[in-house]
């Protein structure tokens, strides 16, 4: 397992997160544990819940194991959780305001049976509450020492550096992290969102970066998912629903990492996470699993790395094709040029 910094922090962590949020959902507490322990001792560090995954469940069960392993375990681990989400239907029961965020906090912390955690990410944008709000009512829980490090997840390009920006003109704490939805089939984050980060000194936290399922080879073109899958057991699940993503570009996508891992002698799985761990400003890349199996199938891929030959072959495939400036094949050769230019 590698280790990087969480972004500009001096904070380290594992190249390969433990995401959560099947834990208390599709993943009983046993389970969770078994994913928890075998996950620190390969190495290791980054632990990844929020508040609704699972209705607090999630934390719940992080939070007894915290209390049932010893110190020398959970010392290794760097902890993350989110909010922003509803957590009942009162009007402050939501959102990013000095109102609610608080209580969020505590109601975190409490589950998890913990007097602090080391990154709190705001789940997503929220247009109603001003940002110079959010970004004090997070600094001021630094302050409080309730949190180490705060973090973005799912905002835009002009969000996230607006957020950079007001909190330098405050000479307030800002963001270390931005946990984007990221992969060889969504890499539209290139255009705007990976440059803003980077330019910010922040590092990259992707999520779901097989896909929903998709890289991992579970799906096959002309054949409706069935049996013990997430697409199988529901084909219009969210963002990953089979007619939605099933398209030319994802079955090219699908082929490309194929021929890789079979040349390789591994699974698609491990080289579908290689590229994203190895992908510009990447601090750690997001596990979810549902089994044990699945988990250690998924750590495999810490020592794999993929040669400039693969990821050209990956990157071909995987190219959005963006067919007008600023993006397209003009606008690259103008960045290009620029970047070369020193300009």
């Amino acid at each position: 397992m590698d280790y990087r910094t969480l972004g500009h922090s001096g904070c380290a962590v594992s190249s390969l997160a433990l995401g959560t949020m099947t834990f208390g959902v599709e993943t009983d507490e046993d389970g969770a544990h078994q994913q928890l322990d075998r996950f620190i001792e390969a190495g290791g560090t980054l632990v990844d819940t929020a508040n609704t995954y699972g209705a607090g469940r999630s934390e719940e069960i992080i939070g007894r194991w915290f209390a049932s392993r010893p110190a020398d375990v959970t010392g290794r681990v760097v902890l993350a959780t989110k909010a922003r989400f509803p957590q009942d239907d009162s009007p402050n029961g939501l959102g990013l305001s000095a109102r609610h965020l608080p209580r969020a906090l505590d109601e975190s912390l409490r589950r998890l049976g913990l007097e602090s955690v080391d990154l709190y990410q705001v789940h997503a944008f929220d247009p109603l509450t001003p940002l110079e709000e959010t970004l004090r009512t997070l600094d001021g829980f630094i302050r409080a020492g309730k949190i180490r490090y705060y973090g973005l997840s799912n905002f835009t390009g002009w969000q996230l550096t607006k957020a950079v920006h007001l909190a330098r003109a405050l000479n307030i704490a800002g963001p270390v992290t931005l946990q984007p939805q990221y992969s060889l089939l969504v890499r539209e984050i290139e255009w705007e969102i990976v440059p803003a980060a980077m330019d910010a000194g922040m590092g990259l936290l992707p999520w779901s970066p097989l896909g929903g399922g998709w890289l991992s080879g579970k799906y096959r073109r002309e054949e409706r998912p069935s049996g013990a899958t997430r697409l199988g057991e529901d084909p219009n699940r969210g963002m990953e629903a089979y007619d939605r993503r099933g398209t030319d570009r994802t079955w090219d996508v699908i082929a490309a990492v194929q021929k890789i891992a079979e040349e390789r002698g591994v699974s698609m799985a491990e080289i579908a996470l290689a590229w994203v761990t190895g992908r510009p400003g990447v601090s750690s890349t997001i596990l979810g699993a549902r089994t044990i199996g699945q988990l250690e199938a998924n750590l495999r891929s810490a020592d794999l790395r993929l040669t400039s030959a693969e990821n050209a072959a990956l990157d071909a495939a995987s190219d959005l094709r963006a067919t007008d400036y600023p993006y397209g094949e003009m606008g690259l050769e103008q960045r290009s040029r620029n970047i070369a230019g020193g300009r």
